[in-house]
């Protein structure tokens, strides 16, 4: 793919996020050949958690090619992975609520999200994050859990 298409695909996607983290590109592998168009994909992005400093969260996805993915027309499976890690000293900005929702990305052209969503599990000081994605009418059960344990001295702070 060309790298000005990445930048502006890059660009579309940091544009269709509203209020959450922003992601930043890691890599991609073709899953399906196109000979004239762009390939099927599965995509890497990694994203900081914007409530919690040294959390950060890699998301792979699937991303459709052809000429409707090259248009942003098609819609992407809902298959999803994400896997979150301590990079950092963690720390918390404010008090954070039990469930809420750090990051989501358009998957269709318009009516399907993937979204991750934090949630606290209070009892073991452990942040929980979950991927999945919807649809306005149905969504899909696909969807993957991993959590990160907050270090035993730090409580985590809930509103």
């Amino acid at each position: 793919m060309k790298p000005w298409l990445n930048t502006a695909l890059a660009s579309a996607l940091a544009l269709s996020l509203c209020g959450v983290a922003l992601a930043d590109p890691v890599g991609e592998v073709s899953t399906t050949f196109k000979l004239l168009s762009p390939n099927d994909k599965i995509v890497v992005d990694v994203f900081d958690d914007p409530d919690v400093d040294g959390v950060a969260c890699y998301l792979s996805h699937a991303k459709t090619g052809g000429y409707k993915g090259a248009l942003g027309l098609a819609e992407d499976t809902s298959d999803a992975s994400v896997a979150c890690r301590q990079v950092g000293t963690i720390g918390f900005k404010n008090k954070i609520p039990l469930q809420e929702e750090v990051f989501n990305a358009r998957s269709s052209f318009l009516f399907k999200r993937v979204r991750v969503v934090r949630m606290v599990d209070a009892k073991r000081n452990t942040l929980v994050y979950l991927v999945y994605s919807d649809k306005i009418i149905d969504g899909s059960p696909k969807n993957s859990v991993t959590a990160v344990p907050v270090p035993a001295g730090l409580v985590i702070p809930v509103k």
